[in-house]
Formats: structure tokens, C-alpha cells, sequence
């Protein structure tokens, strides 16, 4: 009998996983809220089954109704993507306790590195490099403060329990300390219920760099290579390649290290990223572990030529990982994460119905989406539409690449944040490399760019046609002929004597 694994996620991740069900010989089974009922991984699935409202809190955040799902279904294998309960350590229990197979790390792991306090001291204690910082909550303002006047400042106040950019200030005084120190609680509670604040020396402009590793039952670890994770918005990712453009050989190698060293300090199995802040003076620190497959894992799958997430599904049948050199990498690869939202008002959401959709064809080029044509954007979710990737055999060729890709795209009814990249993609120091994570914080996005000269002239080119159809649709008729849709378009665009 065929194996079945219940997908808990939704959207490209979940169409992502289907997939790879597919290439494994595994029967995919979805899960939908009543605002996904018609999407894309459901379709995609042989089997579906709604567990609630569109409302994440009433569907896919809770673990029974997966569980049950998945029992109902006769699916014994659960993978989380990402997001949602993907780092959840308590419903990778509930999963087990269940009789079935989760697919991912073991909590324990998800447990030691979901702390960030505690995840720092294992670092330390492995030898991994770490920032200066604490390894257990602050009491008070006044230990802050002690920590400050002993390493300095800047300080960077983050909530033990957080992740995403929340619950996180920067104190560049000690005279802040109070009022940043009651800010970071009250966000931490209120995002995390949990009101635990540590801090932690504040590196001015680092880059964030990430490695990619996976673990198996037999012991065995390996690192593949680094990502370029550093041009972020609100603490979000928007870009990343691999490799990274700042790291060399020997940096490569030690940043591998320390990874490896993260992973096997928890004993680690699957997938999973180790992520540093690597400074500007070439030292690196730890900065956290994520126990999951990363949105931003085909760069890594293009370069080194391995399927990440069917690993993860062999892993948890107790396999060994499928490959017994590590694979050396080849050429580079970006992605764009294309979103629904409007760069020209703030990057305000943007949900409704994709009237027409056209994803890029060519060399080097992969899209990972959950839509097609016709599908809504639902406003209850995060509204990442698809990831672009370009692949070429050098980073000049990627990028090119992936201009090439963003100019195909065409998607109507919505807007979307590819004027932003192409904006972007633009910029000297993009092309450089020459990026850290707070490059975006003093970049403004110039506004849409303007057609260009052969976007203008197709435009006329497709004016000129419905203007001879609307010809011959009233030719011999006596109604009055509709304006031209050649004249009606010539001032749009200009004209050019």
C-alpha cells in the first residue's frame, strides 16, 4: 500500500511538499480552511479535508484537527512546511503520541533551540561563535544596564521566546534601558506570551548569512554551504542567493564548522538552518537555529543539486541521507519572494483574484507557487503569491537572469512587489553585493518603473491590432464606430516625432 503524507500548511510550501510526495512515490494529502478550498495544494493532492474557517487560530493552528485529519485520511506521515506549527515542539509530540511520523527534527531539539537563551548557551558550550550577550532573562532594567556598562553599547533587547523582529529594541544608552526594557516585554507577552527579555551586543550593518545542514539517524551531519540572507524589510527576507558574495573559501569552511558543531549539539535530524550575523570584519556569530525547511531553500537546492525536502521525508522513514560525498557547488542562485501588496502605497496588502497569470519561462528558472490563473489571494494569510529563482552559472548571470524573469511575469488583478525587485535589482550597491540588513532601512523605493522604449512599442503594436478588429467587428454595420484603440492609446505612452 502506497504511503501517505498529510501536508500542514497551505499555499507554495504546500504545493512544494505535494511535489516531492510525487517524486518519492508518496500519496500527498491536503488540508484546507474554507478560504482555501479551490487552492492550488488541494487540487494538487489526492486527498483533501477541511479543518475549519479561513482564520488560522481556527484551522491550521490547531493540532487535533491535523491529527485527526491525517487518521481519517490513513496518512501517516505529517510535514509541517514552514510557519504555522512547523517549529511547534508540542505538536511534533502530539504527532508522535498520535502513532504517526513526524517529519522533521525531534522536539527535543525544536525545545533546546526554540529558547533563544538556552540555544545561546549550547552554542557556547559547543564552541559555536556567539555575540556577547546573556544566556538567561534579565531580571531587571538594572542588569541591562550592568551588561552595558561592562560590554557597551549598543545592546540589542530581544525576547527569549521570539523570532520575526518582534519583541526586539535597540538601546544605544544606558539612560534607555528603562523604557526600552518595559517596550520589549510588553511585546514579547503580548506575541509570545511569555514577557522573558535578554540582551545582547548590537552589531552596527552585519550581514546575515545562513547555512543550510541535515541530519539523519545514523549520526551523520553535513553542512551545504552558506545563503545571503541580508536584504530584508521589517526583519523580513525579500532576497537571498547562494552563495553569498561576502564569503570566501576559508569562511565558507569555518562557518560550515560551526554549523555542524550547532546541529550536533542538539542532536539534530532533518533539515534545518543554522543562521549567523557576520560582521563586517569578517567574524561571524550565531545568531539562531531554525528547525525547519526554510522558505528560502531552492537557492541552496539549485546550486548543490540536492532535493531538501525529499531528504527530509527519507530522513523520518528512518533513512540514511541519500548522498555519501557532499555534493560541491555549482554556480549561483537567487530568489525574489514575488508578494500581493503595492510598493507604491507602503507595500500595502493587495489580496483578490488573479485574473491572468504568466510565470517565466527559460534557462535557470523555477517558480514555486501555490496560485494559477484565477485563483484569490485571501487577505487572512501571508500574501506570498510565488518565489522566483534564477540560476546561472556566476552571480553577473543570475541576476541577469532574473530581471529577464521578473520583465515575463505578468500577473493581473492584483499588485504585486516585482516593480520593487526590478527597482532593486537596479541599485550599484545590490549588484556589488555591497548589502547588510539594515540596507533597505535608508533605501526608498523610487515609485513603478516607466514602460520602456519596447514595452511602448508593443503597446501600440497591440493597440494598432484591436483597433483593426474593432474595424472589421462594425464593418457593414450602421452603429457608430467605436474610438480606435490605436488613437486612444498614443498619448499614453507619447509620441515621438
Amino acid at each position: 500500500m502506497t504511503d501517505r503524507l498529510l501536508i500542514a500548511n497551505r499555499g507554495e510550501i504546500a504545493v512544494r511538499i505535494a511535489r516531492a510526495c510525487r517524486d518519492l512515490g508518496i500519496s500527498p494529502v491536503a488540508v484546507f480552511s474554507d478560504a482555501d478550498r479551490a487552492s492550488l495544494h488541494v487540487r494538487l493532492s489526492d486527498h483533501a479535508i477541511g479543518i475549519g474557517p479561513a482564520p488560522a487560530r481556527e484551522s491550521y493552528l490547531l493540532p487535533e484537527k491535523l491529527i485527526d485529519a491525517a487518521k481519517r485520511t490513513g496518512a501517516r506521515l505529517v510535514h509541517p512546511g514552514f510557519g504555522f506549527l512547523a517549529e511547534n515542539a508540542a505538536f511534533a509530540r502530539a504527532v508522535r503520541d498520535a502513532g504517526l511520523v513526524w517529519v522533521g527534527p525531534d522536539p527535543e531539539s525544536i525545545d533546546a533551540m526554540g529558547s533563544k537563551t538556552e540555544s545561546r548557551a549550547r552554542m557556547k558550550a559547543a564552541g559555536v561563535p556567539i555575540v556577547p550577550g546573556m544566556t538567561t532573562p534579565a531580571k531587571d532594567p538594572e542588569e541591562i544596564a550592568a551588561f552595558g556598562r561592562e560590554h557597551g553599547f549598543p545592546l540589542l533587547l530581544k525576547a527569549s521566546a521570539g523570532g520575526g523582529g518582534k519583541g526586539m529594541r535597540i538601546v544605544r544608552a544606558e539612560e534607555e534601558v528603562p523604557a526600552a526594557f518595559a517596550r520589549a516585554r510588553s511585546e514579547a507577552v503580548s506575541f509570545f506570551a511569555d514577557d522573558a527579555v535578554y540582551c545582547e551586543l548590537y552589531v552596527e550593518k552585519p550581514r546575515h548569512v545562513e547555512v543550510q545542514v541535515l541530519g539523519d539517524r545514523t549520526g551523520r551531519v553535513v553542512s551545504l554551504g552558506e545563503r545571503e540572507c541580508s536584504l530584508q524589510r521589517r526583519h523580513q527576507k525579500v532576497l537571498e542567493e547562494c552563495p553569498s558574495p561576502a564569503v570566501s573559501p576559508e569562511l565558507r569552511a569555518r562557518m560550515e564548522e560551526a554549523a555542524v558543531a550547532a546541529a550536533r549539539s542538539v542532536d539534530y535530524v532533518s533539515a534545518g538552518t543554522v543562521e549567523f550575523l557576520l560582521a563586517s570584519d569578517g567574524r561571524f556569530f550565531f545568531l539562531e537555529m531554525n528547525t525547519r525547511i526554510q522558505v528560502e531553500h531552492p537557492v541552496t537546492e539549485m546550486v548543490y543539486g540536492v532535493d531538501l525536502v525529499a531528504e527530509m521525508i527519507r530522513i523520518a522513514l528512518g533513512g540514511p541521507i541519500s548522498f555519501d560525498r557532499r555534493p560541491e557547488p555549482r554556480g549561483h542562485a537567487v530568489e525574489c519572494r514575488i508578494y500581493a501588496e503595492d510598493p507604491s502605497n507602503g507595500f500595502a496588502p493587495s489580496p483578490g483574484t488573479i485574473h491572468r497569470l504568466r510565470w517565466p519561462l527559460g534557462p535557470g528558472i523555477r517558480v514555486d507557487s501555490g496560485v494559477e490563473e484565477g485563483d484569490t489571494i485571501p487577505l487572512d494569510y501571508d500574501p506570498m503569491v510565488a518565489k522566483l529563482v534564477a540560476f546561472g552559472s556566476d552571480r553577473a548571470e543570475a541576476l541577469r537572469r532574473m530581471r529577464r524573469a521578473l520583465r515575463e511575469t505578468r500577473v493581473d488583478g492584483i499588485d504585486t512587489s516585482i516593480p520593487f525587485f526590478l527597482a532593486l535589482l537596479e541599485d550599484p550597491d545590490v549588484l556589488s553585493g555591497n548589502v547588510s540588513t539594515q540596507f533597505l532601512e535608508g533605501w526608498t523605493y523610487p515609485g513603478d518603473p516607466a514602460p520602456t522604449d519596447d514595452a511602448a512599442e508593443l503597446a501600440l503594436v497591440a493597440a494598432a491590432v484591436a483597433s483593426a478588429r474593432e474595424s472589421l467587428s462594425v464593418r457593414g454595420s450602421s452603429q457608430p464606430r467605436p474610438p480606435s484603440a490605436w488613437r486612444t492609446a498614443r498619448p499614453t505612452f507619447g509620441h515621438r516625432e
